[in-house]
């Protein structure tokens, strides 16, 4: 098992939740799109964002690859990070 898998264990256990139903794959890669193609903080938002999407009978599936597919055509100019210094 890894670091991962003993984390969602611990905390599907502490919620009351099935771990097997927890799409870790589809979670991590919409939070990676949108950390780098929007901005970091949207991250954990939209990972809640398609928490709420499936616990109201969303195929967390289709939610993440909406979400993706709408991280990817997010407008550079607007995903743009004034903090960061290399940033155009």
């Amino acid at each position: 098992m890894t670091v991962m898998d003993d984390w969602v264990t611990a905390a599907c256990a502490e919620l009351e939740l099935d771990p097997a139903g927890v799409p870790v794959p589809a979670v991590l890669d919409l939070a990676r799109d949108v950390a780098h193609q929007v901005l970091r903080p949207g991250a954990p938002v939209s990972a809640y964002l398609l928490g709420v999407a499936v616990g109201r009978g969303a195929d967390p599936a289709d939610a993440a690859a909406r979400l993706r597919a709408l991280a990817g055509s997010w407008p550079v100019e607007l995903g743009a990070d004034p903090t960061d210094p290399t940033a155009p």
